[in-house]
């Protein structure tokens, strides 16, 4: 390399770290991994740098810091449990002893005055900007701003000054009374959960009977995966990590024989009473994988139905509670209208003609029977799944859900949202010992900056539309709110490298919406996880998740860590393997056929896991919590759990699948077409797992352990109920 490269890779790096891109990072081996310049140079154009080749950096830098001193503050402030916040000034020399106005509009609308006379403050630090000095002084806000968000504007030399001001509790919400406190409960995707009265694939009314049974046994949560929105024709991706859109549900869940206009509406009984609906139906329960497509497809025929009836009906009860929904959710009728859009062109938004992806949509791109199906289909899940949740919270249950990591690149919130979201490059992840490519996710990121510059109104829409149902929300891969890794378009995964982002403002908003709606948070923090993370999480209230399978060790006195108190504790999660097929090395099997281990990896990895489980053996056994002599797998999954019931942990979630002895995985993450992810139902339908004297047994040992400790610990868990078995539904 010559020294004029040199001195270009210098200025490149600089460049980098002042868009807050790492130009390195550690892997799991903590080795150090360089960035190339061609990453960098990459990523830097996805951000907005102005330069096309690294011997531009040293002017893009120039321009970024010019364009730094030239801004008066930075677009957001934050003030922690009503005490003071200070924010730095940024001031041309001329003005540093000025008087200016400061102006606080709260949330509420009214205006607190705050006079400033600069010449009072002392100067921190200045800088330079084409000859201009400028310095910096930081000015308090007063004490006890109301929690919320606020605007806070000044004139300074004729220049305005805008910011908005979070004004947030430092911890998260702990829960709600009863509802995950000390408590435990059961987890199953509803896709999977079937019963003999749902269409080949679980519904609200089937996650209702699941939770009354659970409640029946004494737990208090049920967790499912996200419930988003989805494109379940074309395109299709039944992904809930990939939605269509984060601020709409999937309508697939919907129970349609008990929307509020089915009972009057002869269409929509007719064709449900059919023998073509009845013959179809059975096809779809049969089915050994839940098939999305003709799944949807008839349970539309049916809403379609219901959507014309309630469009020609009359009643103004019905026509109010419509006017409210959508008063309380502004952005439906263009989603509706984005759906009918793609639905007319059988295409992803990015392949549409250049007017309609790029403009506003006209009447005519869309047919408007099309626009009111998905208008109305948002309207009645809301309704019922509205229902749902408030029974849930009146009787101190907890429904656990979980906020996705992004969206699909052909979703929704990108194309109503396209300069927030940086299109140029997917968000990802870097090598490691299970992905040694690395993984690419394939949906974009969100820019750090612009997402900052909105006050994170797309963030805070995204967390109000779970709260309105959530108790305990789990935010997936929460190291993203403090790092992204960008994978830019055209390389591979080994080429990406970190971006940061704004975490004390994300954390914030966090914060502030979990207590307004008073729901828990749990924070996905499971993998190399930077040493930041965890203490981050500790400040603002975040429960960690201890996770049995992931943090085994061979070594017979550490085969488990004690578990974090107030964590949320598991055995496994929907991306790893069964409990069964783990402890019969299975998933081992798997990789091998995968092509990710090859014959001497798997030889080392069956010798591991071998000592892993004779030490967990061990350590269950000194813990009194494996009975006799047995080490296959159901003893040792009952000793797992019995010892996460019995620890401090808050909430205790078991796989509903690892209690009946499952062995294939609902993911395999890193695989598309070669497994059948999110496809697969449960083995057994509900009116069959919660007869089965091994779960229930096991559950009751949990609902045991668990009131044992919330005894010790002194804290109710809600209203008890007597177990009971009757079938809900």
């Amino acid at each position: 390399m010559t020294a004029h490269s040199n001195r270009e890779s210098l200025w490149l790096g600089r460049l980098a770290r002042a868009y807050g891109v790492q130009t390195a990072y550690y892997d799991i081996t903590h080795k150090r991994v360089q960035a190339s310049p061609d990453t960098l140079l990459a990523v830097l154009r996805a951000l907005g740098a102005p330069l096309t080749k690294a011997e531009e950096a040293r002017d893009a830098l120039r321009e970024r810091e010019q364009a730094q001193w030239r801004r008066p503050c930075e677009p957001v402030v934050v003030a922690w449990d009503g005490d003071s916040a200070g924010f730095p000034l940024r001031l041309p020399g001329a003005l540093s002893d000025a008087r200016i106005g400061l102006h606080l509009r709260l949330e509420d609308g009214s205006v607190l005055n705050l006079p400033c006379d600069l010449s009072l403050l002392p100067a921190a630090q200045g800088g330079q900007i084409e000859g201009e000095q400028y310095v910096v002084k930081t000015v308090d806000l007063p004490e006890g701003i109301p929690l919320g968000y606020h605007r806070l504007t000044a004139e300074i030399g004729g220049n305005p000054m805008d910011a908005v001001v979070i004004a947030a509790p430092r911890k998260a919400c702990e829960s709600r009374k009863g509802a995950g406190d000390r408590t435990w409960g059961v987890f199953l995707p509803l896709y999977a959960l079937n019963s003999r009265r749902s269409l080949g694939s679980g519904d609200l009314t089937d996650l209702a009977a699941l939770m009354e049974w659970v409640s029946g046994l004494g737990g208090r949560a049920v967790g499912t995966l996200p419930l988003l929105a989805a494109f379940l024709s074309e395109p299709f991706n039944p992904s809930p990590y990939a939605p269509a859109s984060r601020l709409f549900w999937n309508e697939f869940y919907l129970d349609v024989s008990r929307v509020p206009e089915f009972s009057a509406c002869a269409p929509a009984r007719e064709i449900v009473s059919s023998p073509a609906f009845r013959e179809e139906a059975d096809a779809l329960r049969a089915a050994p994988l839940v098939d999305y497509r003709r799944g949807m497809a008839l349970k539309r025929t049916v809403l379609e139905q219901l959507a014309r009836c309630f469009h020609s009906g009359s009643d103004p009860g019905r026509r109010e509670a419509f006017e409210q929904f959508l008063t309380s959710n502004p952005d439906a009728e263009e989603y509706a209208v984005f759906r009918a859009t793609g639905e007319r062109q059988r295409a992803p938004w990015p392949a549409w003609p250049a007017a309609l992806r790029d403009g506003a949509i006209p009447p005519e791109a869309y047919g408007e029977e099309e626009k009111r199906y998905h208008l109305y289909a948002q309207f009645v899940f809301e309704e019922q799944f509205g229902a749902l949740s408030k029974r849930f919270r009146e009787r101190g249950e907890a429904l656990y859900l979980d906020l996705p990591l992004g969206v699909s690149h052909d979703s929704y919130d990108v194309w109503r949202n396209r300069d927030l979201f940086v299109l140029d490059v997917s968000s990802g992840a870097p090598p490691d010992d299970f992905f040694t490519q690395g993984q690419d996710w394939g949906f974009p990121p969100i820019h750090p900056q612009r997402s900052r510059e909105e006050g994170f109104r797309y963030f805070r829409a995204c967390l109000r539309h779970q709260f309105r149902h959530a108790d305990i929300l789990r935010i997936d891969h929460v190291m993203g709110l403090h790092r992204f890794f960008w994978v830019p378009r055209g390389m591979s995964a080994r080429e990406g490298t970190y971006v940061g982002y704004p975490a004390e403002d994300l954390y914030a908003v966090l914060t502030l919406e979990s207590h307004r709606n008073r729901v828990r948070i749990v924070g996905e923090d499971l993998g190399t996880v930077p040493p930041y993370v965890r203490p981050a999480m500790a400040r603002h209230g975040l429960s960690r998740m201890f996770v049995v399978q992931f943090g085994l060790s061979p070594d017979p006195g550490k085969a488990l860590r004690p578990v974090p108190a107030e964590s949320l504790g598991c055995v496994n999660t929907h991306d790893m393997p069964p409990f069964a097929s783990f402890w019969g090395g299975l998933d081992i099997d798997d990789r091998v056929e995968l092509g990710l281990l090859d014959e001497e990896g798997a030889r080392e990895e069956r010798e591991r896991r071998s000592r892993v489980k004779d030490a967990l053996a061990a350590f269950l056994r000194r813990k009194c919590r494996l009975e006799g002599a047995g080490t296959g797998a159901e003893p040792a999954l009952a000793g797992c759990l019995s010892y996460l019931a019995a620890s401090k942990a808050g909430v205790v979630i078991a796989n509903l699948e690892d209690l009946y002895g499952e062995t294939n995985p609902q993911n395999v993450p890193g695989t598309w077409k070669e497994r059948p992810n999110w496809l697969r139902k449960a083995r057994h339908g509900f009116e069959a797992f919660r007869e089965m004297p091994g779960v229930i047994r096991i559950l009751r040992e949990m609902d045991r352990l668990r009131r044992g400790e919330s005894a010790r610990r002194g804290k109710p868990r809600g209203q008890e109920t007597e177990p009971k078995g009757e079938e809900v539904g």
